[in-house]
């Protein structure tokens, strides 16, 4: 299963389902299959999911584990796309809509 974010200013951003559950669940969102993210709610969506990249990565560190050669993507990998997605429809005021 895929989600598929979709907004008007950037192009779509396409996650596995582990993935994009993690992010919804990370940003608040219930994981369902469709839903929206209001343009209010992205300056907080972003700041959810830099904090728990940063404390993934401290994790990680603590734990001696390499953050750039590990096998397999972080949280960052996987989120930066979705966050540029959120600042990009942010500054425009428009939402992101999704769907599986």
């Amino acid at each position: 299963m895929l989600y598929k974010f979709k907004s008007q200013n950037a192009g779509d951003v396409i996650m596995l389902e582990a993935s994009g559950r993690k992010v919804l669940e990370v940003i608040g969102k219930d994981a369902g299959p469709t839903g929206i993210i209001l343009a209010a709610q992205m300056p907080a969506a972003i700041r959810a999911l830099q904090d728990a990249i940063a404390l993934e990565e401290s994790h990680d560190e603590k734990q001696g584990e390499d953050i750039v050669s590990g096998n397999t993507p972080g949280l960052r990998q996987r989120a930066m796309p979705f966050i540029d997605i959120l600042k990009r429809n942010h500054k425009a005021g428009t939402d992101i809509t999704w769907g599986v």
